[in-house]
C-alpha cells in the first residue's frame, strides 16, 4: 500500500475512532485499533459534532410538524442523550460531584471515578439541561443552534488536552490513550474546521462567530485554570464537564 493511500485509510479510521469514542453510533468499518490511531482521532471531534448537530436539527425540523418548540427540545435533548450515552453530562456529574465532595487531590479523583452521582452532581447535571433548554428556547433558530452547538463546544477539550497535564490513572481512564502524545498540530487544524463552521454559519446567526471565540476561550481558561488549581491537571470527566459547560455560554452568546 503505498504511503498516500495508507495516510487516508489511517484518517478515516481515525475519524469512525471518533464517532465510536463520542457516540453510540455503529462503526460501518473496522478499526485498526493503535495506539497512534487514538491519538489522531481528536481532530476530528468538532467534524463529529457537526454530525451529531446535523442529527439533532433534522430531528427537531422533523419533529416540530407536529409538536410544540418546548416539546420538540425536550425530545432532541433525550435523543442527545441516547446516542452520546449522556458521555459529556456524565463527565459534568462526576466533575461536581468530586470537586464539590472532596477536600485533597487524592480524594477528589477517588470521587471522579465512583460510578455513583451525589447530591452536586445531579443538582448539575439538572439545573445544566435545564438551562440548555432553555436557551434554545431563547434563540431565534433552534434548528441552527443545534447544529452548530456540538461542533464548536468540542474543540475546548482539545485546548484543554494541549496546554495541560494529565492527571488521571492511566490503567482506569477510556480518554489517557487518546491524551497521551496528543499533537498540537492536529489541534491547528481541528481549531480551523471550528473557526470555519462559525463564519459560515455567522451568516444566518449574526455574532455567532464572536459566541463561539468567546464560549471556546472563556471556559478553555476559567474552566482550566480552576482544574489546574484544584487537581493539577484535568481528567476525562472533565474533558466532559467543559463541553457542557461551552454548550452553555455558547447559548448564552447567541
Amino acid at each position: 500500500m503505498s504511503n498516500a493511500s495508507s495516510t487516508i485509510t489511517n484518517e478515516w479510521q481515525a475519524f469512525w475512532l471518533a464517532v465510536g469514542f463520542l457516540t453510540r453510533i455503529p462503526m460501518p468499518v473496522r478499526i485498526d485499533y493503535s495506539q497512534q490511531l487514538m491519538n489522531q482521532c481528536s481532530l476530528y471531534f468538532p467534524m463529529v459534532g457537526l454530525l451529531l448537530g446535523m442529527l439533532y436539527a433534522g430531528l427537531f425540523t422533523l419533529l416540530s410538524l407536529a409538536w410544540s418548540p418546548l416539546v420538540c427540545v425536550l425530545l432532541v435533548l433525550c435523543f442527545h442523550l441516547l446516542i452520546t450515552g449522556a458521555f459529556h453530562e456524565d463527565g459534568l456529574a462526576d466533575s461536581v460531584d468530586a470537586l464539590g465532595g472532596g477536600y485533597t487531590v487524592e480524594k477528589r479523583l477517588e470521587i471522579m471515578k465512583d460510578s455513583r452521582i451525589g447530591t452536586y452532581g445531579t443538582v448539575a447535571l439538572v439545573m445544566a439541561l435545564a438551562l440548555k433548554a432553555a436557551l434554545l428556547l431563547d434563540t431565534n433558530n433552534i434548528g441552527l443552534a443545534l447544529l452548530v452547538m456540538p461542533a464548536i463546544s468540542r474543540i475546548t477539550p482539545l485546548l484543554l488536552m494541549a496546554f495541560m497535564p494529565y492527571v488521571t490513572d492511566p490503567e482506569k481512564s477510556k480518554s489517557k490513550p487518546m491524551a497521551k502524545g496528543f499533537s498540537r498540530k492536529r489541534l491547528v487544524i481541528s481549531g480551523l474546521f471550528t473557526a470555519l463552521v462559525a463564519l459560515v454559519f455567522s451568516l444566518w446567526i449574526p455574532g455567532l462567530w464572536l459566541a463561539a471565540f468567546t464560549a471556546i476561550i472563556t471556559v478553555a481558561l476559567l474552566w482550566g485554570w480552576y482544574l489546574q488549581r484544584q487537581l493539577g491537571g484535568y481528567t476525562g470527566d472533565a474533558l466532559g464537564a467543559s463541553v457542557v459547560f461551552c454548550e452553555l455560554v455558547l447559548l448564552l452568546g447567541i
